[in-house]
């Protein structure tokens, strides 16, 4: 059975049974029957249900803010955001789909007419995590349904409910039965449902031990998998950048969601000529935030999802001060963080080094390591020093420079001036431990189908 404890004071917010194998059996078989009629389907109607299916997500707003807020703590008041996320790129796959999907013409004349045509894979299986629990989804189920495929969704046992209200909000819309679908599941179902035959791809966010799990699991099968994993992502900050504006952002870029995010600031390089006047920025601005119930309004920073998160978070933090680290933030200000509970302190160190796990290892939590640099090679080579590559950055009012270097760095994703941000146009990926796979853009839909020639000569 499920037990999803509330990271707000760790009660048992909802309890559910794990799916029978009777229950897996006949998601899996009617998922077959039902994606073969929705692969004949136009796509014009798919996208017109798609977009139902969108709208009727949406209008749920308060209740979906609200359970939202309670499950993984997140502050009420930022919940709207992933929203406002799940409508800007579901509406952008939804608007781009006609040109993603199209057919690729090879040669067209009086005698040929040769061309790719891009079919569904078949069976979906998302599995998606509790850190952005629809944002992260519906960059996997919009355009596996606009592709003309079947979806079974399986939520982080977080944030089972998330799972639960998009099923709802599918069923009002009147998306064909069967063709979304979701399961609660273990880690030992879940292996056996990627084994099966009747999958055909997996879409996975979560841990980089989670996505050897998936592989493994797939193991002699010819399918795919689209798998994001961890991220331990560093901007560098030069000294010709505005520097308050780089202070605000990067605040915010390493605590929005207490830290958990995928794509978080871990690790900041900053110019040693500007490095003091940023240090005491970032402490001032850090300071400022409001640790408490996330169901107040006027938090900005709630409780990480769970104590054994907290525990971790902790100890990183301390193993790294007592190896020569020093936090910058005043933790006396932070009450509400005991030590023993989910409501963890933002913090600050400086005084670290790559010879220290908390500059390496994945922290997912509300902490950074500000490191200070001499010039830019020294910052490409730090930055490159990880065996993650999701996103990096840098802070700066040279445009070219700012390609040049993006060119140097490992990474999926690089911005200037910005941090923590999917663009839903551009293909969010990694490299490295990061994983494999797309998502997102027109690129996005290719994953997930499979290109059929045609070669049509008239005689």
């Amino acid at each position: 059975m499920i037990k999803t404890v509330t990271p707000i004071d760790n009660s048992i917010l909802v309890e559910r049974n794990f799916a029978s194998n009777s229950e897996v059996e006949n998601v899996l078989e009617s998922s077959l029957i039902a994606r073969k009629d929705w692969s004949n389907t136009s796509l014009a109607e798919r996208k017109t249900l798609i977009e139902k299916f969108v709208d009727s997500f949406l209008s749920n707003q308060q209740e979906v803010v609200e359970t939202l807020c309670r499950q993984i703590g997140r502050p009420i008041s930022q919940c709207p955001g992933e929203m406002r996320g799940f409508e800007e790129r579901a509406k952008f796959m939804i608007n781009n789909s006609d040109k993603a999907l199209e057919n690729v013409t090879s040669k067209k004349d009086n005698e040929f007419d040769n061309f790719i045509k891009k079919e569904p894979l078949g069976t979906i299986f998302v599995i998606a995590p509790w850190n952005y629990p629809f944002n992260t989804s519906v960059n996997s189920i919009v355009p596996s349904l606009l592709a003309g495929n079947a979806v079974i969704l399986k939520h982080s046992s977080q944030t089972p409910l998330c799972a639960e209200q998009l099923f709802e909000a599918a069923k009002k819309a009147n998306l064909p039965n069967n063709i979304f679908q979701f399961l609660h599941l273990d880690h030992s179902t879940t292996s056996k449902v990627i084994s099966d035959t009747r999958i055909n791809h997996v879409l996975f966010t979560g841990s980089v031990s989670g996505g050897r799990e998936i592989k493994k699991s797939i193991g002699t099968r010819f399918i795919n998998a689209g798998l994001e994993l961890g991220g331990k992502d560093p901007a560098y900050v030069r000294s010709d950048c505005n520097i308050n504006h780089a202070i605000e952002n990067l605040v915010d870029g390493s605590y929005f969601n207490s830290g958990q995010s995928c794509c978080g600031i871990e690790r900041i390089y900053v110019d040693e000529k500007i490095y003091d006047q940023f240090i005491e920025g970032f402490k001032n601005t850090t300071e400022k935030y409001i640790l408490g119930n996330p169901l107040e309004k006027e938090t900005n920073l709630g409780p990480v999802v769970k104590l054994k998160a907290a525990k971790y978070i902790r100890s990183q933090v301390s193993k790294a001060i007592n190896l020569g680290g020093k936090n910058i933030v005043n933790e006396k200000i932070f009450k509400m963080d005991d030590g023993s509970n989910c409501y963890v302190g933002p913090s600050a160190l400086v005084d670290v080094d790559h010879s220290m796990e908390f500059m390496k290892e994945e922290t997912f939590g509300p902490t950074v390591g500000i490191m200070k640099v001499s010039n830019e090679k020294e910052a490409i080579q730090l930055m490159n020093d990880s065996d993650y590559g999701l996103t990096a950055s840098v802070w700066t009012s040279d445009t070219e420079f700012a390609k040049d270097m993006g060119s140097k760095i490992e990474t999926g994703t690089f911005f200037m001036n910005r941090c923590d941000y999917l663009d839903p146009g551009l293909a969010w990926t990694g490299v490295k431990d990061t994983g494999i796979g797309v998502t997102l853009s027109v690129l996005g839909f290719d994953h997930l189908t499979r290109a059929k020639s045609y070669h049509i000569r008239t005689i």
